[in-house]
Order: C-alpha cells, then sequence, then structure tokens
C-alpha cells in the first residue's frame, strides 16, 4: 500500500491560467459568477482542455455492511443494506432517479453484504460478509482493507475506460455513519459528540448513545491509530475503504471526483490524510445536515457547492451539483467575450 503516497501530479497550471484569462473577458464583471467560475476554471486546468465539459458522468455505489449495527446504532435493521442495493439495481432510489436525469453511467458493487443479492447488474467484489464489531476488535484486516482499497480503484478504471469526464461515489451500509464518525473523530482528534449525528433518524437519547459506543471504541484501539490507512482498517467499512480507494486512484488518473455528502467526505478526509495531492482533484457537492459534516468540510477546506439540508447518501447530493457544474462549463465556453460583442471595456 505505499504506492498510495507516492506524487500525484497536479492539474495542469497552464490551462488554469487560460481559463482565468478567458473568464476575465467574459461579458460580465469579472467575478459576478462567483463559485460558477471556479468551478469552470478548475475543471479546464483538471481536464487539460479550454472548453471543460462535464456530458459523461460515472456513479459507483459501494455497498457493505457493518458490524456495529449489532449495538444498535442505526434506525433501521441491517437487512435494509441489501434491500437497497435491489432497489439501485430495480432503479427505484433517489439516486437511479437523478442519474437518469444526467444521464450518467450508474453501477452498484457489493463490497461486503453479510449476503449477496446474486444479482446480474450488481457487481460482486465482496471483501467479506460486512466488517467485525469494531467496538471490540478491528474491524478489517489487512487483507480485507486493500481487498476493498482495490474494488475502489476498479470502479475509477471502469470509469476511465467508458470516458468518464467525472466520477462520482457513493455508499449503503446500515451504521456506516457510526463508521464515518468514529474515523473523522480519530483523524480530526475532536470530539466524539461534535461529530456524531442522527444517521437514519436517531432520537437525541439514542445520539447520546452511538456516541458513547464510538467513544469507547476509540479507546479500545487508541494505540493503533498510527497512520490513516490504520483508522480505517480499525474504524472503518468495507465501502468507505473502497470509495477512499477511488479518491486516491482517480486523482492519479487525473480523472475529477465529485465528493457526495458526510461519509464520502470522511473517505475524502482518509484519503487526502493518506495523499494530500490528492485534494486538487475533488470537488464537494454540498454540505449535509449530518452534525458532523460541516467540521469535516471545514478540515478539508472545501467549499460545497449546494446547501440543501439533505442526509440521505448514496450519492444523491453530488449528482444534483453536476448541472450547476454543467451550467458552470456553458457559461464559460459559451459566453461571448467583450470583443466579440463590442463592447468597450473602459
Amino acid at each position: 500500500m505505499e504506492s498510495l503516497s507516492l506524487p500525484i501530479a497536479a492539474p495542469d497550471a497552464a490551462f488554469h491560467q487560460r481559463a482565468l484569462a478567458r473568464q476575465m473577458q467574459l461579458t460580465k464583471p469579472p467575478g459576478s459568477l462567483g463559485l460558477l467560475e471556479s468551478l469552470a476554471v478548475r475543471l479546464a486546468a483538471m481536464q487539460g482542455r479550454d472548453d471543460p465539459q462535464l456530458d459523461n458522468i460515472h456513479i459507483s455505489i459501494f455497498a457493505a455492511d457493518h458490524g456495529i449495527a449489532a449495538e444498535g446504532v442505526s434506525a433501521f435493521p441491517q437487512a435494509v443494506t441489501a434491500e437497497m442495493v435491489r432497489n439501485f439495481a430495480a432503479g427505484g432510489a433517489a439516486v437511479n432517479v437523478l442519474a437518469r436525469h444526467a444521464k450518467a453511467h450508474f453501477e452498484v458493487i457489493d463490497v461486503g453484504l453479510v449476503r449477496g443479492v446474486d444479482l446480474p447488474s450488481v457487481i460482486d467484489q465482496r471483501v467479506g460478509p460486512g466488517t467485525e464489531n469494531f467496538k471490540s476488535k478491528p474491524a478489517m484486516t489487512q487483507q480485507q482493507l486493500q481487498a476493498a482499497l482495490t474494488a475502489g480503484a476498479a470502479a475509477v478504471q471502469r470509469a476511465l475506460a467508458n470516458h468518464a469526464d467525472a466520477f462520482i461515489g457513493g455508499e449503503m451500509g446500515i451504521a456506516n455513519t457510526t463508521s464515518a464518525s468514529a474515523i473523522a473523530a480519530a483523524l480530526l482528534d475532536e470530539q466524539v459528540t461534535a461529530i456524531t449525528g442522527a444517521g437514519t433518524g436517531l432520537s437525541h437519547d439514542q445520539i447520546s448513545r452511538k456516541a458513547e459506543i464510538i467513544r469507547q471504541a476509540l479507546q479500545v484501539h487508541q494505540s493503533a491509530l498510527t497512520t490513516p490507512l490504520e483508522v480505517l482498517r480499525h474504524l472503518g467499512g468495507f465501502e468507505i475503504a473502497a470509495l477512499t480507494g477511488a479518491y486516491l486512484h482517480a486523482a492519479r488518473k487525473r480523472l475529477p471526483v465529485l465528493i457526495d455528502g458526510f461519509i464520502c467526505s470522511v473517505a475524502a478526509l482518509a484519503a487526502v490524510r493518506i495523499n494530500p495531492d490528492c485534494r486538487n482533484w475533488f470537488f464537494y457537492a454540498h454540505r449535509s445536515d449530518e452534525k458532523g459534516h460541516k467540521i469535516v468540510l471545514e478540515a478539508l477546506s472545501a467549499e460545497p457547492i449546494l446547501d440543501l439540508r439533505m442526509r440521505l447518501g448514496e450519492a444523491s447530493g453530488a449528482v444534483l451539483a453536476v448541472p450547476i457544474m454543467q451550467m458552470a462549463c456553458r457559461l464559460h465556453n459559451e459566453m461571448t467575450t467583450f470583443t466579440q460583442a463590442n463592447i468597450t471595456t473602459g
């Protein structure tokens, strides 16, 4: 796993400067389109082209079960993970609706359901039958962690084979906000109560109990949490590790990434802690309503595109941000310059 920390190339500085120069020539006051301008400029530099585009989106949803679910940290039973995978496969989930609207390529990967679903449209890369209960033991072995990271990289390779303009990762796994909260608390050395939220809809008392379980788990693993990879191994989910692997591989392959909500941002945080160079390839789609997301975004110095008070996950917020980014590209590419429009600039 040493290759994960090898240097990753930055976006093309020459195209970045050319895009900035074009923004200054377009028929608008400089900076008047706000974030839309920087989205287009960054994308031009990432893609190494004067006319950035976001027409071909690849969405990979990673699904896995969590041993920590046995502690009653979710409002839903563990069986819902597999049931939602079937729903994804049938095209009935929120992200399916949004993916169809975006005309995106959509896939679901089983990286660790307790029981596989045996559907031809679900990619089987099961690392194991769910993680261990990290309240008392490491969530996964070294071999499982490597396999999950590799599953994420494989999804990016499929995106590249499909000539994707950008990669979106999503997740499904009952109790995965517990895992993500534990990872964030460990990586940020943050109070568990500041990070831990309602997840699938817990009450105040249930959130307090969830936070206490995470606090106890962090005490159990404290001496082993020496690197970001060990944090992932001890506290993570297979789908969170797969997302981390996908984000790192996408950055290495110069493929722009659109990060979804809390859990995906925690995977991005892990990726940045493993290799800070990857941060140059990430866009952050939205600020979720999950309690710890604001803290994670601040740690990443992230400027989210949307704030819709969502906390669904499954890549839904990231797909919603796609039309905004597409419009940013169209504005950059199609607006006339002051010279073309014969407008005096002073």
